[in-house]
């Protein structure tokens, strides 16, 4: 009874949430993983390639209907390959991205579906994401218009001066590690980046684009697993967090 229960609690609010799109970044050019030699996005994992782990996320997450994935132009046909040959039946869409991460993410957001409620932006270097973590942010974005995973800082932070001096401490409890994915409104992220593009303003992620025009972001604890995946280091990094939650090589 209590299964029956949760399904249909589960169903009414997906209803109460809307379509959900996702964009799935991986245009970028990899200068900092093992020198540029290999595309992080298709290292290998525990046996499976870094975007197929994220995709797999967000195939396996209920209130995401499409994902459109925005790659390096001379890599179209590489990821569509590995769209068909892994069954993902979410990817609506595989587009080029552009010159700088807004760029790119702007050109993913033209092609969603017009019935979308909210849109969810992801960097694909972050294949630890789970489903949890992309409904937690969801939840928070429906109740707060916009929301990031984020995780709290443990260590001591400085902020220094220009010949790196410190200038003062900074109180690590008002500071957080923004990740992704970051989830909003579609009114709200379409308003703010067509705006932000008209002023030329220059955003290092999504939430800034929000920041500028005067909305509350809302940051949700999703704890320190969700990493990227930027230098190869952090490959063995992800495969002990993968250790961890269980899983064997494949």
């Amino acid at each position: 009874m209590f299964k029956i229960f949760s399904k249909v609690a589960k169903a009414v609010g997906n209803s109460r949430i809307g379509y959900v799109s996702a964009v799935v970044l991986c245009a970028g050019n990899s200068t900092r993983f093992k020198n540029g030699s290999e595309n992080k996005q298709m290292a290998s994992v525990l046996g499976k390639p870094v975007i197929v782990r994220t995709l797999e996320a967000f195939e396996d997450c209920e209130p995401i209907k499409e994902v459109v994935l925005v790659v390096g132009k001379s890599d179209i046909d590489k990821y569509r390959e590995l769209v068909i040959e892994n069954g993902f039946k979410k990817v609506k869409a595989i587009v080029t991205g552009g010159n700088t991460r807004q760029s790119s993410a702007m050109r993913g957001f033209r092609h969603i579906s017009e019935k979308a409620r909210y849109v969810a932006i992801h960097d694909g270097a972050r294949c630890l994401v789970t489903p949890s973590i992309i409904e937690k942010v969801l939840d928070d974005a429906v109740a707060y218009g916009v929301a990031s995973a984020s995780c709290v800082v443990t260590d001591t932070v400085k902020k220094t001066d220009a010949k790196g001096f410190v200038s003062r401490t900074l109180n690590r409890e008002k500071i957080r590690c923004v990740q992704t994915p970051q989830i909003f409104q579609k009114d709200i992220y379409t308003s703010c980046a067509y705006k932000a593009k008209e002023k030329g303003i220059v955003a290092t992620d999504d939430c800034m684009l929000a920041e500028a025009f005067g909305f509350r972001v809302k940051l949700t604890d999703t704890g320190r697993e969700n990493i990227k995946i930027t230098v190869s280091d952090d490959i063995s990094l992800a495969e002990y967090i993968l250790h961890k939650r269980g899983e064997k090589e494949q």
